[in-house]
């Protein structure tokens, strides 16, 4: 069961350096190509505003380990990043995290860890909260959730609709950026956690959508990126094609959704704030 004792612990500094290759290979990661040649390309080289998952990424991890979760069981239920000035395409990061929440859903554990990342002049650069769910471990007795918001408008077109394929290979690419759990590469550990066959990163599909959300309402720029919060619905699997959608709720905010080929919502209750 998940370790309450570890609420409100925080971590060591968690260093990540990297060069403009790191920022290139996150953006072919999430599907990237030449069309999109400031995100891929060195020179005048831009960083997709989701990369902010990849340098505390590690924290994640400590979290996992400080609560004593369990992996095979264990999913991740939900991202929000917020932008405070932008990505340096090179340089060393710092990470603190902190686990700022355990809930209990009554079947499952939900444990919240809020990430600090810094450059090295210690300015904040940007802000994670990941939220990871283990299946069967709850009923401890722990509070309940927040209840989820952020529901597309009932019989409203949406002011903006991205279809995109996912290739087969994206997996392979995307777990390069630093997430090598198993359940995403390898047969007999997805069928143990239940799936037929390895699923995607949820972070992958985040960067999917995060390209149709820069590409429809930031013309590309990421400097008009200020915030992304999604949950994770359902799986992506490679080679599936996912549609996401956004609806203006105000000049600076829209409600976004992604939905598999099947119709299926596999990011929910998602929210972009721009500059």
């Amino acid at each position: 069961m998940v370790n309450l004792d570890a609420l409100g612990r925080e971590s060591e500094p968690i260093e990540y350096e990297y060069t403009w290759k790191d920022v290139v290979l996150y953006a072919l990661g999430i599907g990237a190509g030449n069309e999109d040649l400031n995100f891929v390309y060195e020179t005048d080289l831009k960083v997709y505003p989701t990369f902010a998952v990849i340098p505390p990424f590690p924290a994640m991890a400590w979290c996992f380990g400080e609560a004593d979760l369990n992996l095979v069981m264990l999913l991740h239920a939900g991202q929000k990043i917020v932008l405070h000035k932008e990505i340096p395409t090179e340089g060393r990061l710092t990470t603190i995290a902190k686990i700022s929440n355990i809930y209990d859903t009554g079947r499952h554990s939900i444990t919240y860890a809020d990430a600090e990342t810094r450059d090295s002049n210690g300015d904040l650069i940007f802000t994670n909260t990941f939220s990871i769910l283990v299946r069967g471990d709850g009923g401890f007795g722990g509070k309940k959730p927040p209840k989820a918001g952020n529901i597309p408008p009932e019989g409203v077109e949406p002011d903006f609709r991205e279809e995109m394929h996912i290739p087969p290979n994206q997996n392979l690419i995307y777990r390069l950026s630093g997430d090598l759990n198993p359940l995403h590469i390898d047969p007999e550990f997805a069928k143990a956690a239940g799936y037929d066959r390895p699923i995607l990163h949820g972070l992958c599909t985040y960067g999917f959508a995060g390209r149709a959300v820069l590409k429809h309402l930031c013309d590309n720029d990421p400097n008009r990126f200020k915030s992304f919060e999604v949950r994770f619905s359902n799986v992506v699997y490679p080679g599936d094609t996912i549609v996401t959608e956004g609806w203006k709720v105000s000049d600076k905010e829209y409600i976004i959704q992604t939905k598999n080929q099947d119709g299926v919502v596999v990011l929910s209750n998602a929210m972009v704030e721009l500059w």
